[in-house]
């Protein structure tokens, strides 16, 4: 309910005002005529003071982070922010912005390609390093688990999730043999870890799946941890729910997506397919089956 100078008093408000209001409640932010608040924040004591970053934990939260909360977000979305046109987003992005509608809808392009092959295994990881550590926890409670049961725990899950599908979300590239975003952000972790800032319990569950599954693998492809991954571990460590994770890469991809739109409008093609005009796809013959 609007309050304030100018505004209609309670004696002058309908029966469907307070309904109208309530439908549309939020703890999120508070506007009225001159009033702008984030979580309870006037927007003008934020601006200059506080960083993007530090908004955004902010909405999600409800709070301001830690110095350090905020640093080790900062990281993931950093790290997140473009793989070029080898990713679909990008390449969607750039294909539609050849295609005369607008840089907004071109972004929207690639946000939409983000699903659960191409964007939502950091959610998923969440889920299995939340599992591992969660069950890890229990045990230690229940039997005091050595470092050899919690092996064998995420050997377990490790297996009943590739029971499902052979991907294991966080884990393994297709295009890096090592991504070179994991050892920075697992230091900052690290880091985080000996300052009491998080408990790294995920962290000790996503190197432990990094281990189990590059087990026998000497002269072989390793399985490295991905972006996906890393940037799991550092949500989980921070306290974010699964789907978030998610929301948060969508968030950091958004910027390279703008970018290579923005980049590709300025190049004056129009109509840009998926590959040149000389290549030509390859004719498969007709394969029905006379059924």
């Amino acid at each position: 309910m609007t309050t304030g100078p100018g505004a209609p008093s309670s004696s002058d408000l309908g029966p469907q005002d307070g309904l109208v209001a309530q439908w549309w409640a939020t703890g999120v932010s508070r506007i009225e005529p001159g009033i702008i608040e984030l979580r309870g924040h006037p927007v003008q004591d934020l601006i200059g003071r506080t960083s993007f970053v530090e908004v955004i934990w902010l909405l999600l939260r409800g709070r301001l982070p830690e110095p350090g909360q905020a640093r080790l977000l900062e990281a993931a979305l950093v790290a997140g922010v473009d793989h070029g046109p080898q990713a679909p987003s990008i390449a969607a992005a750039r294909m539609a912005a050849t295609c005369g509608i607008g840089l907004n809808s071109a972004v929207a392009t690639g946000v939409n390609m983000l699903g659960d092959v191409h964007g939502g295994a950091g959610q998923q990881c969440v889920e299995l390093l939340t599992e591992i550590a969660e069950q890890g926890a229990t045990e230690i409670a229940e039997q005091g688990e050595a470092e050899a049961e919690f092996e064998e725990t995420v050997e377990r899950i490790v297996r009943a999730w590739r029971a499902r599908s052979r991907y294991l979300p966080g884990f393994g590239h297709r295009f890096h043999p090592h991504d070179p975003r994991r050892d920075p952000l697992l230091a900052l972790v690290d880091r985080a870890v000996s300052d009491g800032l998080v408990r790294g319990a995920h962290l000790r569950a996503a190197r432990a799946v990094e281990r189990y599954l590059n087990q026998g693998r000497t002269g072989k492809k390793p399985v490295p941890m991905n972006i996906d991954g890393a940037t799991a571990v550092i949500y989980a460590e921070l306290g974010f729910a699964a789907p978030l994770a998610r929301g948060l890469f969508v968030l950091s991809r958004s910027v390279g997506i703008l970018a290579h739109a923005w980049e590709e409008t300025g190049q004056g093609r129009r109509n840009k397919s998926p590959m040149p005009p000389s290549m030509i796809p390859v004719h498969l013959a007709d394969q029905a089956d006379g059924s």
